[in-house]
């Protein structure tokens, strides 16, 4: 199935704008990771379900509301924070990622799809200084550890609304009884009914 007919599957109403910049992305990765390698190479023709996909599931489990900011922290080649970025157009997102090469990729990508809302900056976690509405990740780090990177990174008039939503898989009972704090968990298999998607969640930590 064609990335955009999938992605249509579950978000049909989609602009034509959001529906050629949809298909363009797999294609554009294909060249990319030829050059850099930045998805795996078992992943890459899964790229529609495993990153665009999977991505979005964001956008069904905790909308974003219009005008927000977003972080996303240790972006690699660019998810969820490209694909948010197509489905969001008044949202602004900066992607962050240690690895320079990934970067590269993701700015690549802005700019072939001529994405306005986005930043892209080569930068360890913990020297991020803005300050955002949400921060979004995808199998970074635990969820402790993500709490401990960021909680200072959230504007002061946050709500409980608000707050860090982690793209995450497998038996996470340890990992989120050590976070000690409040949490949502989302099941991903509620909402897409492709086999991948069968251990994953949405993971939400208000702040």
């Amino acid at each position: 199935m064609l990335a955009v007919d999938l992605i249509s599957k579950y978000f049909p109403d989609l602009s034509e704008k959001q529906q050629s910049q949809f298909d363009l992305l797999p294609r554009i990765y294909q060249e990319w990771n030829d050059k850099i390698n930045v998805v795996s190479r078992k992943d890459i023709d899964e790229l529609p379900v495993r990153h665009i996909l999977h991505s979005l599931a964001i956008a069904k489990a905790k909308p974003l509301p219009e005008g927000s900011t977003v972080l996303d922290l240790g972006t690699g080649g660019g998810f969820p924070g490209i694909p948010l970025a197509i489905f969001y157009p008044s949202i602004r997102f900066h992607l962050v990622d240690s690895v320079g090469k990934k970067i590269k990729v993701v700015n690549e990508v802005i700019d072939h799809l001529s994405l306005s809302n986005i930043t892209a900056e080569h930068i360890r976690a913990e020297r991020v200084k803005d300050t955002y509405d949400f921060v979004v990740t995808r199998a970074v780090a635990p969820a402790r550890q993500l709490f401990n990177w960021t909680h200072q990174r959230f504007k002061k008039d946050i709500t409980a609304e608000q707050g860090i939503i982690a793209l995450k898989g497998g038996d996470l009972t340890d990992e989120l009884s050590a976070l000690k704090r409040p949490y949502q968990e989302i099941a991903i298999a509620d909402i897409f009914e492709e086999d991948f998607f069968e251990t994953k969640k949405v993971i939400f930590i208000p702040m």
